[in-house]
Order: C-alpha cells, then sequence, then structure tokens
C-alpha cells in the first residue's frame, strides 16, 4: 500500500520586489544622528587620552609630609651647638696607689660625698693607728704629769707649813717649790705632745681619706676610665697608670652652647626666648632662654658663644647632643608650641575649584583635598587631608590626573 503524497509549498510566491524603495530620514534626523555620532566620538577619543595618561608613566619629585612649629615665623636667628653640662668632673684621688674596689658604672646616679671608689691603703691605714695610738700614748703622758703636779702641789703646801713653824730648813722648801714649777711646765710639754701627735694623727687620717674618691656633686657617672688593679695616680702621664677613676656631670646644669655668627651677634641678647629641638628627639622642643654670651670672639670661625640654659628638663637629654636654637622674637603661647603638619608650597594645587595634593600611593598618585592654615616659614600648614610622613608630589604637573602611574626621579 503506497503512503500519501506530501503536498509541496508554492514557492513561486516568495520573492523580492526590488522596485519598492525605503523613504530617506529627515535631514534634522539625519543632523542630530550626525551630533551623536560626533560626540560619542569625541568622547571616546578623551577618554581613550585619558586613559593613556593614566597608563603613561609620569616622572615626578616627591616630598614627605612634615611636622613645622609656629616658632618658625618669629624666629630671628638659627644657630647650631651641643648640650654641655656646666658643672662637671674628672674624679679622681690625690693619692697614689692601686685600685681596690670600684661601686659605679657608666650611667650609675650619685650623691655628694658618696664613695665610689676605693685605693689600697693598708700601709697609711698602719700609719692611722700609728698616729693614734701616739695620741693615747701622750694623754697617758699626760695624766701621769697632771698627777706628778698634784703631788707636787701638796708637798709644796706641807713645806710651806712646816717651814714656818720651824720644823723644816728653808733649802727643803725651796726643793719642793722647785720640783713643783717642773711639774706645772712638764704640764704644758705634755698638752703640747698631745696636739703634736693629734696633727700627726689627722695627717694619717687625711692620707687614709685620699684613698676613698667621693662624689663632689649630686649628678651622674658619664664615663668609667678604670678599673680594679689599675694604679690610680696624679701624675697620668706615667706608665700604665691612670688619672681620673670616672667623669660625671650634673644633669641639672645642663646647657647648649651654641656658635652665632659675629655678624648675627646683634640678634641675641641675655634672657631672649629660644626653642632648642635636640637631633636625637626631633619630635620636641624645648623652651630655652639665653643665659649668657661669652666676651671672645672665635677668629678662625668668626663666631661667638652663647649659652642657652633649658626652662624644662627632661631625663632624655644628655651631654654632647647635636642641637639646633632657635632666637625668639617672644615668648610662644602653649598652643603656638603644638607641632603643625605641614608640606612645601609648590606641592599644592588648585584643581576644580578645591584644594588639594597629589598623594603617592605604590605607583600611583591620588588627588587629595586639603585644608590650608598658616604659613609656617618655608611651608605651609594643612589642617586636615594629609599627615606627617606621607609621600607627595612637589610640583605637579598641569597634566597629572587623579590614579595617574607615575615614577619617582631625584633632582
Amino acid at each position: 500500500m503506497k503512503a500519501p503524497a506530501v503536498a509541496q509549498p508554492d514557492l513561486s510566491k516568495l520573492r523580492i520586489d526590488r522596485g519598492e524603495k525605503v523613504a530617506p530620514l529627515p535631514r534634522a534626523a539625519r543632523r542630530r544622528r550626525g551630533l551623536w555620532v560626533a560626540l560619542l566620538a569625541l568622547a571616546a577619543a578623551a577618554g581613550g587620552i585619558a586613559y593613556s595618561r593614566m597608563q603613561a608613566v609620569q616622572d615626578i619629585e616627591v616630598a614627605t609630609v612634615t611636622t613645622a612649629y609656629p616658632s618658625q615665623a618669629i624666629a630671628v636667628l638659627n644657630a647650631t651647638g651641643y648640650v654641655v653640662p656646666q658643672r662637671k668632673a674628672s674624679v679622681g684621688s690625690k693619692a697614689t696607689g692601686r685600685l681596690e674596689w670600684l661601686g659605679v658604672q657608666e650611667g650609675s646616679k650619685v650623691k655628694e660625698g658618696e664613695v665610689i671608689a676605693r685605693l689600697e691603703n693598708r700601709d697609711v691605714s698602719a700609719l692611722l693607728n700609728q698616729a693614734r695610738a701616739n695620741v693615747e700614748v701622750a694623754r697617758a703622758n699626760l695624766q701621769q704629769g697632771q698627777a706628778e703636779l698634784r703631788n707636787a702641789e701638796l708637798e709644796l703646801k706641807r713645806a710651806r707649813e712646816l717651814v714656818e713653824q720651824r720644823f723644816l730648813s728653808r733649802s727643803a722648801y725651796d726643793q719642793a717649790l722647785a720640783r713643783y714649777d717642773r711639774a706645772k711646765a712638764a704640764i704644758a710639754g705634755l698638752r703640747a705632745a698631745i696636739g703634736v701627735a693629734e696633727a700627726s694623727r689627722r695627717n694619717a687620717q687625711v692620707a687614709v681619706e685620699q684613698t676613698v674618691i667621693r662624689a663632689p656633686f649630686d649628678g651622674v657617672v658619664l664615663t668609667k676610665n678604670a678599673n680594679v688593679g689599675d694604679v690610680i695616680t696624679t701624675f697620668s702621664a706615667a706608665v700604665d697608670t691612670k688619672g681620673a677613676v670616672v667623669t660625671m656631670a650634673d644633669m641639672s646644669t645642663l646647657e647648649v652652647e651654641a656658635d652665632v655668627s659675629e655678624s648675627n651677634l646683634q640678634k641675641a641678647t641675655v634672657g631672649q626666648p629660644v626653642e632648642i629641638q635636640l637631633d636625637a628627639l626631633p619630635d620636641q622642643r624645648f623652651r630655652g632662654e639665653v643665659s649668657r654670651i661669652v666676651p671672645t670672639v672665635d677668629r678662625a670661625k668668626a663666631t661667638v658663644l652663647v649659652k642657652v640654659k633649658f626652662l624644662e628638663r627632661d631625663e632624655r637629654v644628655l651631654p654632647d647632643m647635636s642641637a639646633k636654637v632657635t632666637f625668639l622674637e617672644r615668648n610662644l603661647s602653649e598652643h603656638e608650641r603644638q607641632a603643625r603638619t605641614a608640606v612645601p608650597p609648590s606641592a599644592i594645587v588648585t584643581r576644580d575649584g578645591e584644594t588639594a595634593v597629589f598623594a603617592l600611593e605604590g605607583d600611583h598618585v591620588r588627588r587629595t583635598q586639603v585644608e590650608t592654615g598658616a604659613t609656617l616659614g618655608e611651608v605651609v600648614e594643612v589642617k586636615s587631608g594629609v599627615k606627617p610622613g606621607d609621600k607627595i608630589v612637589l610640583k605637579p604637573a598641569d597634566n597629572l590626573l587623579d590614579r595617574a602611574k607615575v615614577k619617582a626621579v631625584t633632582k
């Protein structure tokens, strides 16, 4: 049995009428479409240029956000110098001997009169004991002489009574009187002998005391110049000997010695307020005052030595620290002594109506809005936006964009 036939579609009706034409767009529509195409092209070009600028590596000069102080605006003179103690001593002994004991080390705090070292003193101690014994002998002789004097006085009294009663001859009385006079004179000699013995004892005591080395004032030991076993002598040039055992200073007398050019000497006066900055403590400023000006000019450096005292103490301040001294027009208020965040003026730009800097983030920059304050010397205060230690672009170019890729260079 045959399958039924499938009807074939009539393809003759499917044809393209090439005679019909599409109506053209109106002229206004064509203009609008061209305008949009042009705007899109310009936007694409601008975006491409901006993208290429951001991807292109630009060379920049980098600066660091620092801290500044208002005192920079009223400074009349800057000088450098070193911290020195006004009261300092190399402590040794007038005696010569071997160092037997040393009770301090570098940094030890000592009080005036405190024993810090001792020399061997067995020989002078023996002399002291002998001198003390001689004093006791002299005192015993005085007691014996006083007893002899009392006995002679009694004998003289009895002899006088017997002579008056004619029971004793005149010659016997004269002998009793002579004995009394001798005993009386002996007392004066014995008292003088005690004085000599006491003087010898004091001399021996001084010799022993000179072997004991004491702190001459309250202070701190700076250096230890000798060790136990070293020979200490006042003649330190002798072979294998030491002159001073330790060097110490009174830390309450620390001051700064600053060299001021003689051409600027008129800007420094006694009592003038100053601000002291130490290289070891860069984040802190100390109040100071000019205490005296040494009336001598260093001809080699053409400078005058100006001594500045600290008005506030800090245990971190040590002798021989490098110091910078800023001489001020007036005293600073407590508010003016506070540190301010500051940047170089050339790092600040005005973009799109806002004040900003370009902060460095890795190999890119970020435009950061900042609020500026007063000018502090050669820098400008920044109240917000950046913090000390941040890296920023110095003298940013006009074509530097936010998020642009950069490379730091050294100029």
